[in-house]
């Protein structure tokens, strides 16, 4: 039986109220991209160069995640999961590690788009609250980015300066990452622990997918994102084809291409990313201030810094200049995030893939969930950090 109540869209109200903050948003980074590039061209082109990779990447996962979803993959890895779990506890475990495992070989993004999804159907399956699987999807995501390069792209663009390789990075960052991940999974757990008693399996049949697209694009966007040193483009190639070939079998679902994308959200704050990236090469002053930091004091300033710019402005300005310890910047920019929606990109899709699915998030609850986790993640990573440096 297929899971056809899961699949509800945006309300007409909620479209409508979403267009108003949406172009604040893409006006504010137009004109903030204008103003860099009028004011000093230099800086703005090396920002633009620092920071167009992220967008596209996204731009591509989001249109991946869509054609999956309507070959109904996603929904049948999240029936599978409730079906092979014996235990609310036990789906929440294997939930854990396949979004720490996927974060942070596939990246934040494809994490966030592909696996929200899969965990909503498969609360659903076992017949249980779709709270902690949806909103431990999210937060363990952030917390999960930092383990490699090209977990989170924000580590680009702070690691730019540090030309060290992969191996080194996650040999440095292993520690914290372990940190970050265990204390957000027991905060959730915590948090939502009355979703773990009382669950149990329905009798569902298994989930058919399509194969077709959806399967071809999944398992291509893997393979580019782990073999290729620079996947944004290819991975937007394979987003492009595969939606092209849906919407040339289903014409009607050009509506869902672009509200997936949320086109005016990407380039707002892409823009702002520019404008922000621009100052920091231009004005001192973050760089001073973070000079006068130590490790737990830069990973404060820029988990708050998170929320007032998004991780990814912020990262471009107070990574403009070489940082004076560029680990302690990425734990606050990478699980920061978790504090709010203005965070980063990942709670753009992860809202957006939320509802494809039929779920119906709460950006306060979240938000709660993440101001009980991200000062105890962030000191646990910091600890490990200190620690580390001693042995």
């Amino acid at each position: 039986m297929r899971l056809v109540w899961f699949r509800n869209t945006v309300t007409r109200r909620q479209a409508r109220r979403t267009p108003s903050v949406v172009s604040l948003l893409a006006a504010a980074g137009a004109i903030g991209a204008c103003i860099a590039f009028s004011v000093d061209h230099g800086p703005a082109r090396s920002a633009t160069d620092q920071d167009w990779a992220p967008f596209v990447l996204v731009a591509g996962l989001l249109l991946v995640g869509l054609v999956a979803d309507e070959d109904r993959v996603l929904s049948a890895v999240g029936t599978w999961m409730a079906r092979r779990a014996k235990s609310a506890v036990t789906l929440y475990v294997s939930a854990v590690a396949t979004v720490a495992v996927v974060t942070a070989l596939l990246n934040l993004g494809t994490s966030v788009a592909f696996l929200t999804p899969v965990l909503v159907y498969a609360s659903r399956s076992r017949g249980q609250k779709v709270d902690l699987l949806l909103y431990g999807c999210l937060l363990l995501s952030n917390a999960s980015s930092v383990l490699l390069p090209g977990s989170n792209l924000t580590n680009l663009i702070v690691l730019g300066h540090l030309h060290i390789s992969g191996g080194h990075f996650l040999a440095r960052m292993a520690p914290a990452w372990a940190a970050a991940v265990l204390v957000t999974a027991d905060g959730v757990g915590v948090a939502e622990r009355r979703t773990l008693v009382g669950s149990q399996r329905l009798r569902i049949e298994p989930e058919r997918p399509v194969l077709g697209v959806g399967i071809v694009a999944v398992a291509s966007v893997t393979l580019v994102v782990l073999l290729s040193s620079s996947p944004a483009l290819p991975v937007f190639g394979i987003g492009l084809a595969a939606s092209a070939i849906q919407m040339s079998r289903r014409p009607e679902l050009r509506h869902r291409v672009l509200e997936a994308l949320g086109l005016p959200s990407l380039i707002g704050l892409f823009g702002v990313a520019i404008a922000l990236g621009a100052l920091g090469r231009s004005w001192s002053a973050p760089a001073t201030l973070m000079s006068h930091l130590n490790g737990w004091g830069t990973a404060f300033l820029a988990a708050c810094s998170t929320v007032a710019l998004n991780n990814l402005p912020a990262a471009s300005l107070l990574a403009a200049r070489v940082p004076g310890h560029p680990y302690s910047l990425l734990v606050g920019l990478d699980v920061g995030p978790n504090l709010f929606v203005t965070g980063s990109l990942a709670w753009i899709i992860w809202l957006r893939a939320s509802k494809g699915a039929g779920a119906r998030p709460s950006i306060a609850k979240c938000s709660f969930l993440g101001l009980l986790c991200v000062p105890l993640s962030v000191a646990a990573s910091e600890a490990m950090l200190y620690l580390t440096k001693l042995l």
